[in-house]
This record gives structure tokens, C-alpha cells and sequence, in this order.
């Protein structure tokens, strides 16, 4: 595998900052893109069997994942202190 020298630098800092090695910060990053393209997949297969989703059902989602991601974050920051 060949990644831009820049890139390499990045990740490298990245992986410092994180105290984790660049093996983990990189191996975290092609999961993460692998069940992006798994959920996408869903998503697709969904839509096809029901219909597009609406602009409210858009919303609903999206407000249902600021919600969780709020959550999460005020439990980060409640163990973190």
C-alpha cells in the first residue's frame, strides 16, 4: 500500500496526539469506511424494497442521530471527569 508522504505525516501526528500506534488509527479508519459501505448497501437494499425515503422520514433520522450523538458526547464528557 502507497499513501502520500503528507499523509503519512498526518496520520502519524494524529497517532501521536492519540497515544494509539499508526497500525490502530489506520486499521480504525478502514472499519469505520467498511461499515459505512455496509450500511450504505442496507440503506440501498431498503430503498428499493420500500421507496425512497421522504424528506420527514430525512429529518426524523437526523434529529434521532443528533440526539444520540449528544448523549454520547455528555457521557464522554461525565466519565472523562
Amino acid at each position: 500500500m502507497t499513501l502520500p508522504e503528507e499523509l503519512v505525516q498526518e496520520l502519524n501526528a494524529a497517532a501521536r496526539e492519540d497515544g494509539v500506534p499508526l497500525s490502530r488509527l489506520i486499521s480504525s479508519a478502514a472499519e469505520w469506511e467498511l461499515r459505512r459501505r455496509i450500511g450504505r448497501q442496507v440503506v440501498a437494499e431498503w430503498q428499493a424494497e420500500q421507496g425512497v425515503f421522504t424528506p420527514e422520514e430525512l429529518a426524523a433520522a437526523r434529529a434521532e442521530m443528533a440526539t444520540a450523538d449528544a448523549e454520547a458526547l455528555a457521557a464522554n464528557r461525565s466519565t472523562a471527569a
